[in-house]
């Protein structure tokens, strides 16, 4: 199973990422190691805002660049569902 999620950094920003062991992943982003993003290690890591599962690497890669394209409104807005 491969996870889609929206991450809130510390900075108050919105970072998107796949994963197929989510807690661990947040484990990484918040510790700022080197298996982290770059991105989140720079901003920090809050908490996760929004998890969609897909069963396909495939499915999740297409869906997180297409969540990637959307305005920080429209991530807001789907955060919120």
């Amino acid at each position: 199973m491969f996870t889609v999620y929206i991450l809130k950094t510390t900075s108050n920003t919105l970072y998107t990422g796949i994963t197929t062991n989510l807690a661990k992943r947040l484990k990484e982003h918040q510790e700022r190691s080197g298996r982290g993003a770059k991105y989140t290690r720079a901003f920090g890591a809050e908490k996760i805002m929004y998890v969609e599962e897909y069963a396909t690497r495939s499915e999740a890669l297409k869906r997180e660049h297409q969540i990637k394209k959307l305005t920080r409104d429209k991530k807001e807005q789907l955060c919120r569902k």
